[in-house]
């Protein structure tokens, strides 16, 4: 069943004809001012939603206050992101529900969405199912999820588990580099799983300038994940060039 969130999501989708900007802010990295400042500045220009979490995220309550915050202070979905059950907390908008499908840990796969699910009810989330996918290696999500990494160059690899994940009734998927990633994922890759998913695609990791986006945007993702280019250079400039550069991009 199809929630508000999702079909906001696919809405925005349609009237903006291009690919949606999502913001990770990681509660861990940001305290609760910053991230309020950072997310009104990028709903001003133009991003979809925010994600909240991330893969080492452990302090649910600085993560709760962080969400309190967020709720009051913008309107765009705030989507939890969580790396383990300690990311699902009261008053988003909606979670990633997520099986990182490529993990050798059976815990991330399945386990954990048991033990966190009973909570997501609770708290009233919109779960949005979503197949993670962790491209490359040496990343923190990577080691945190005992990721067996998909090579970069291997995009049929990535495609066959998309596609995996269609079959299963996911409705998102996640091509995800990392957090930091020397590299983002390649636009070859984006191409070869948009031709056999039809759900959302989104793809994270490594972006940092319009370029990329671009290329990633005209491959088929309908959202790209901006953090820790944010987090380090404490800047909007590039957000702005990224948000702009891929407005160009029609689908």
């Amino acid at each position: 069943m199809t929630g508000h969130v999702e079909t906001y999501l696919k809405s925005q989708l349609k009237k903006q004809k291009t690919a949606l900007l999502f913001v990770l802010i990681d509660s861990e990295v940001s305290n609760i001012n910053s991230s309020v400042k950072l997310a009104k500045d990028v709903e001003r220009i133009g991003a979809s939603a925010i994600l909240v979490g991330g893969s080492s995220v452990t302090d649910q309550i600085e993560l709760a206050e962080v969400v309190k915050n967020l709720k009051k202070a913008v309107k765009i979905p705030k989507i939890l992101f969580p790396g383990n059950i300690t990311g699902v907390v009261p008053q988003a908008d909606a979670i990633l529900f997520s099986s990182l499908l490529n993990s050798e840990n059976p815990y991330f796969i399945s386990q954990a969405q048991a033990l966190g699910a009973p909570n997501v009810l609770k708290y009233g989330l919109e779960p949005l199912p979503t197949a993670y996918l962790v491209i490359g290696e040496g990343t923190s999500t990577w080691f945190v999820g005992s990721a067996r990494g998909i090579p970069f160059d291997k995009p049929k690899i990535a495609a066959a588990y998309s596609l995996a994940a269609q079959f299963l009734g996911m409705r998102f998927v996640y091509l995800e580099a990392g957090s930091g990633a020397a590299s983002s994922v390649k636009p070859e890759m984006v191409r070869m799983v948009r031709e056999v998913f039809k759900g959302f695609l989104i793809v994270g990791g490594g972006i940092r300038d319009p370029i990329t986006a671009k290329k990633i945007v005209s491959a088929g993702a309908d959202a790209i994940v901006i953090g820790t280019l944010l987090e380090k250079n404490n800047s909007l400039k590039n957000f702005t060039a990224i948000a702009k550069a891929i407005r160009t991009i029609k689908k």
